[in-house]
């Protein structure tokens, strides 16, 4: 089986190729269509979705528009239409399998998510290299020795890799991924990895979150503290201290 024939949509169709900013947008406006249309509302407008996502409405309009939605002027779109274009744009109206290599904290929790198949995601099941593990189930999923992915790979015609193993192994595990055929990588190992350019990786870079985290929170705290001459910000005035009850 080709590339093109395991990428085409369960109507025969390929996806069309957005700009990066453009796919992160998309899920937003599927989750506010779910809510809008929980609320009891038959269709809804740009403004409606970039007032809640803080959201310019002609990009709003422009994103849509790309992926083949077209709405009606002073109407909108209708909940129901917009929703299904988008699912079958994202290719969430055509479930996609998946393996998963490392049984840990991380890998566990996201057996255990079951909104991935809301999204088109099946997670059919995992691997690893902890005898203690293998043979087991978790949440479901078999657990595997992780020397039968590339074979199993290749059968079952997987293209989706999740890695959520220490950085030390995650090379190795994408290499036998790459080995079996697999074409996308989501990896959650805090290392970069190497791969042939027609396989996909996207690096879920949780220690770079929690750095722009706590870095926004410490300029806000810092920001928000007031001065006066002679004191640096953010330094505690001493007569101030001085006159706390102790």
């Amino acid at each position: 089986m080709n590339l093109q024939a395991q990428l085409k949509r369960a109507d025969g169709t390929i996806p069309k190729i957005v700009s990066e900013p453009t796919l992160r947008r998309l899920p937003l406006y599927h989750r506010f269509l779910k809510e809008w249309q929980a609320a009891g509302h038959e269709t809804v407008s740009c403004t409606d979705i970039g007032r809640d996502l803080n959201l310019d409405p002609t990009q709003v309009r422009k994103d849509l528009e790309s992926v083949g939605v077209a709405g009606r002027p002073r109407i909108g779109y209708g909940l129901a239409n917009v929703t299904e274009a988008l699912e079958r744009f994202l290719g969430w109206d055509n479930t996609r399998d998946a393996f998963l290599v490392g049984t840990g904290s991380m890998g566990s929790a996201l057996l255990g998510y079951r909104k991935f198949e809301q999204c088109g995601l099946k997670i059919v099941t995992a691997f690893d290299l902890d005898p203690s593990k293998i043979g087991a189930r978790i949440h479901g999923k078999h657990v595997l020795p992780l020397e039968k992915l590339p074979n199993l790979a290749q059968r079952m015609h997987i293209l989706l890799g999740i890695i959520t193993v220490p950085a030390a192994g995650a090379q190795a595990v994408a290499d036998l991924m790459v080995e079996g055929g697999i074409r996308a990588i989501w990896n959650f190992a805090p290392v970069r990895l190497h791969t042939p350019e027609h396989v996909m990786v996207h690096n879920e870079d949780l220690y770079c979150s929690l750095a722009a985290l706590s870095q926004k929170l410490f300029a806000t705290l810092h920001d928000s503290q007031p001065s006066k001459p002679g004191l640096k910000p953010g330094t505690a005035n001493p007569a101030a201290l001085a006159n706390q009850p102790r």
